[in-house]
């Protein structure tokens, strides 16, 4: 089977990225041909004939106000990019293509192009974009108004770094790409990796026949699980208000427990400053890490936080703590809580509860044994759920149901 690949980074910028490239490991390694369709950018990896590349679009702040028009029109329908496309289609027979994030920089309008060709579509819905403009049911707290009242909501509320202009971009570019049915006309199928992310797009008007949970997967023989209990506890993840960090660093302040934090973000600055005005010795920003090393840091915590306060679909690194032998504490809210079973392979609680989330720590801290215990049942929870080999029976069940 030829299997062509969309998503706007082809780098490892985050979950959805990672995934790209790990399901297309996983599809080559069952002797499927992949191919990829995705945009410029000096990060890019791995380029060869099987790469097509679109122009990129976005804003700067070098850009003339004509230009940032010309980007803008770019990001509501591409032509530089459908033709690109069609390039693509004739150089390589497609039997079925695997959309990601494909919002402003490819642009869902090279979609049409593989409907004109009858090649079916499935789209992993890594966020929340279809419904809700700016992807995360986020402002300042859990707002999902764009379902309930509609979405010109993100222009009256300011949703995009409040402004008015870029707000109105946002819900022009959805109520667009709404209007000419771009994803009604063009997706097969809707991959969710989590039910909760299954239950707020059919809140949102996508039909439940589209709808299918296949959760994440981690490549289990390149985690080694340790029951070790380390010297530290870990958040690795976006250092961004949404995910909840303010709310770790508070819980663990004074506590008599050291604090790794991998990651980086817009928040960064912010959080060390925090950190410093606290005098918390205890709390050590290790930066971005990923691949062997991420492994490492994560096999020699005691257990690992994810503190969340926005709707969590179905975060890759509960996965990969706990193939490295790790419970996890979470915020019961969004897709966690159905990661993290509480009291077996780690604890809940109330998102935004410091005090809470404090506690949590306190009790797990005080029982090691629990530790290992809890961080020998997710070990067992990602081989029986999370394994490669699950992962491709059900992703060959879509798409031969797409292809049918």
């Amino acid at each position: 089977m030829n299997v062509l690949q969309i998503n706007n980074y082809h780098y490892i910028r985050g979950g959805s990225e990672k995934y790209y490239f790990e399901v297309s490991k996983l599809l080559k390694k069952h002797n499927h041909e992949v191919i990829y369709f995705s945009v410029r950018d000096f990060n890019n990896v791995n380029l060869d004939s099987n790469v097509y590349l679109g122009k990129e679009m976005s804003f700067n702040y070098n850009q003339s106000i004509f230009k940032k028009f010309e980007t803008a029109f770019r990001m509501l329908y591409s032509f530089e990019n459908n033709k690109i496309m069609r390039k693509l289609l004739i150089c390589h027979k497609i039997d079925i293509a695997h959309a990601h994030n494909i919002y402003h920089r490819v642009n869902p309008s090279v979609l049409s192009e593989l409907t004109k060709k009858n090649i079916p579509v499935v789209m992993t819905l890594h966020d929340y974009k279809i419904c809700c403009p700016i992807y995360t049911f986020y402002r300042d707290g859990i707002c999902t108004e764009c379902v309930t009242k509609g979405k010109l909501r993100v222009v009256v509320n300011k949703c995009t770094k409040g402004s008015t202009l870029l707000s109105l971009f946002h819900f022009l570019e959805s109520a667009f790409h709404d209007l000419i049915r771009l994803y009604k006309n063009n997706i097969k199928y809707f991959i969710c990796p989590s039910r909760f992310s299954l239950h707020k797009h059919l809140e949102a008007g996508i039909p439940e026949k589209k709808l299918i949970h296949i959760p994440n997967f981690v490549y289990i023989n390149e985690f080694e699980p340790s029951y070790e209990i380390g010297d530290y506890i870990l958040y690795a993840g976006r250092l961004a208000q949404e995910k909840g960090v303010l709310t770790l660093l508070k819980a663990v302040n004074s506590l008599d427990v050291k604090l790794k934090i991998v990651g980086d973000g817009p928040m960064r600055t912010e959080y060390e400053i925090f950190v410093k005005e606290n005098n918390m010795t205890n709390v050590e920003f290790l930066g971005y890490k990923s691949g062997e090393e991420l492994r490492d840091i994560l096999k020699n915590c005691s257990f690992a936080i994810i503190p969340s306060e926005w709707y969590e679909n179905a975060p890759m690194t509960v996965i990969e703590a706990f193939a490295c032998g790790k419970p996890m504490i979470g915020a019961n809210i969004g897709g966690i809580p159905e990661m993290i079973t509480d009291g077996e392979t780690g604890l809940l609680f109330k998102a935004g509860d410091y005090n809470e989330l404090r506690e949590k720590i306190v009790y797990l801290l005080n029982n090691p044994s629990l530790i290992k215990k809890m961080g020998q049942m997710a070990r067992k929870k990602v081989e029986r759920e999370y394994s490669e080999d699950i992962h491709y029976q059900r992703l060959m069940e879509v798409y031969k149901k797409a292809l049918s």
